[in-house]
């Protein structure tokens, strides 16, 4: 089955659940915000399972940057979503198609509606976006992350099909889509060739739809997280499975959003994190005393994520998964310290001096 077909088959799914969906529900009001803080507050309470916040972020970004919106839905479909839900990714790469399409099963606002909500009801798993951290920045795969930048294309495949350790694999596929294509500040830059990545895992066994949908994805903007959701998609089959929710630090408003959607990645996040890190608190002394000075900020947005950010509804656990959590979140140079669970702690202590730093931040942005 190619891949059109199949695009075209979860086109046609898609458009039976929105045309006998009830479509009177009225749209939000949207936010006044950043369209970089209403993209992180999307994805965060999708993550969350936070329907009524992450329809206002869509109807955000609708209003005055839908190429944001449907960028980040598709992201967030192979980074959050992930092996947990194929389907749901399938029906986000249908919504995907384009705006004449949209218009046909009732327009932007019927389609991405539809999607947040099927996105915040669906179980979890960000398993593809810790591998990335782990291939990336691992101590036990620099040996690998040099060998195989050199090696061709053929046997980088035959590499991410085999036997070796997963992260092995991982990195194999990736050199192979192309660290060209996808970027990365660690891995050496080197051209690959995507389609035949992809050609080759419908060859090695891997079901047609898994390997379109993630083709689809590729081309969408998902990078690396494509060929790795193929890659654990057959793990993830044979293991066993349960689905166990995160446990929620005490929520915050900031104006009119949760500071959760204040990570490093949002400028407001990074203003009020500068802040913070001028505050005489236990979690400043801390890293004051344990951190070089040129990396406390990152340091500081790695424990936000980790505390907040990162945290979902619906989580999926299986075995590969959970190791590759725990090596992304504590046995990467970011995190690496034997003191890390230590001001971890003192920083969930301290939640309350952050959120007066964010709240400084926005209240400064107003004037």
């Amino acid at each position: 089955m190619n891949g059109n077909h199949i695009l075209d088959l979860y086109r046609s799914q898609l458009a039976k659940h929105i045309l006998e969906k009830d479509t009177n529900s009225p749209k939000p009001n949207p936010l006044d915000i950043s369209p970089w803080l209403a993209m992180s507050l999307l994805q965060k309470a999708i993550r969350r399972g936070r329907e009524g916040l992450a329809l206002r972020a869509a109807a955000t970004l609708l209003r005055g940057n839908p190429d944001r919106l449907w960028r980040r839905l598709g992201v967030t479909a192979f980074e959050d979503i992930g092996v947990a839900g194929f389907e749901t990714i399938s029906l986000t790469m249908a919504g995907l198609t384009g705006k004449r399409y949209r218009a046909k099963l009732g327009g932007e606002w019927a389609v991405a509606s539809h999607l947040v909500n099927l996105m915040c009801g669906a179980v979890k798993c960000r398993a593809a976006d810790d591998l990335a951290v782990v291939c990336e920045w691992h101590p036990n795969f620099e040996r690998a992350r040099l060998d195989l930048t050199f090696k061709p294309i053929p046997e980088l495949l035959e590499i991410a099909c085999g036997k070796r350790a997963f992260p092995e694999r991982a990195l194999a596929s990736w050199f192979s889509v192309g660290t060209d294509r996808c970027r990365s500040p660690v891995l050496r830059e080197r051209r690959g060739d995507p389609q035949a990545t992809f050609d080759y895992f419908c060859e090695a066994g891997f079901p047609d739809t898994v390997v379109e949908i993630a083709r689809e994805g590729f081309r969408k903007g998902a990078g690396v997280l494509a060929p790795f959701i193929v890659l654990l998609w057959r793990e993830a089959q044979q293991a066993i499975r349960h689905v166990e929710a995160d446990g929620f630090s005490e929520e915050a408003i900031i104006g009119e959003v949760p500071g959760w959607a204040f990570d490093m990645h949002v400028r407001e996040g990074n203003f009020a994190m500068s802040r913070f890190l001028e505050m005489d608190c236990e979690t400043t002394r801390w890293i004051d005393a344990n951190w070089p000075q040129n990396g406390r900020t990152k340091l500081l947005g790695g424990l936000i994520f980790r505390i907040e950010s990162g945290q979902v509804s619906n989580r999926l656990r299986w075995e590969l998964g959970d190791n590759l959590r725990r090596m992304s979140d504590f046995e990467c140079p970011a995190l690496r310290h034997e003191g890390i669970k230590e001001v971890m702690e003192l920083l969930r202590r301290d939640m309350p001096l952050l959120n007066e730093a964010r709240r400084m931040v926005v209240a400064g942005a107003g004037k």
